[in-house]
């Protein structure tokens, strides 16, 4: 997260995570360590910002069960990153329940704003911070807008791909991701100069 520009890396390298991961398929344990590598540094933010230091072992969980039915995946490694997030949110829900901490809700969940698109100020200077820094503010803000920031930023996942993670409308997901991008710039004292990153082709 800390050189910027996160989302694009992760994207790039789609094409040589679906390969790993029908390699793996196939019972290549070095083609599933690629997967592996590719996927999670992004899994292990999302996390972070979920359960906190609770996060490197229900990473653990989670690909304890990614391993284990890896056999009934199908997609391309964009279908993976998401598949991946799924499962290790159920872990970190799974976590939060047995804790008694019951997730915030927002009150923010209107499909319909007035979204421009390309190049968004909040967005870059978002991705300039250091990942402690970056999840810190995550940390405060509303629930949705604050999964949907990890899910768009850290993992790298479009704004249909949140949504299935998520079990929401895309609208919903864009609308809450800028929303949290907004108030991160808010907090940053960035000024939103340029148009919104966070459309509806990603």
């Amino acid at each position: 997260m800390g050189q910027g520009g996160e989302p694009r890396r992760t994207q790039a390298h789609d094409g040589e995570l679906g390969a790993a991961v029908a390699r793996a398929q196939e019972g290549d344990e070095a083609a599933f360590a690629v997967a592996y590598r590719l996927v999670q540094p992004g899994l292990l933010g999302y996390l972070r910002g979920l359960v906190g230091e609770e996060a490197e072992d229900v990473a653990a969980d989670a690909w304890l069960e990614i391993a284990r039915d890896l056999g009934r995946f199908r997609g391309d490694g964009a279908g993976f990153r998401g598949w991946t997030a799924t499962i290790a949110r159920h872990r970190a829900l799974d976590l939060l329940r047995r804790q008694k901490v019951r997730p915030r809700q927002s009150v923010l969940e209107q499909d319909v704003l007035d979204l421009p698109s390309r190049h968004n100020t909040a967005e870059q200077a978002f991705e300039t911070l250091s990942t402690e820094r970056a999840l810190a503010l995550i940390a405060e803000l509303p629930r949705d807008q604050g999964e949907a920031v990890l899910l768009r930023v850290v993992v790298g996942l479009d704004g249909p791909a949140a949504a299935r993670v998520l079990g929401k409308r895309p609208g919903a997901v864009r609308t809450a991701a800028y929303r949290g991008l907004k108030r991160l710039a808010r907090e940053l004292g960035v000024t939103e100069d340029g148009p919104d990153t966070l459309g509806e082709s990603r």
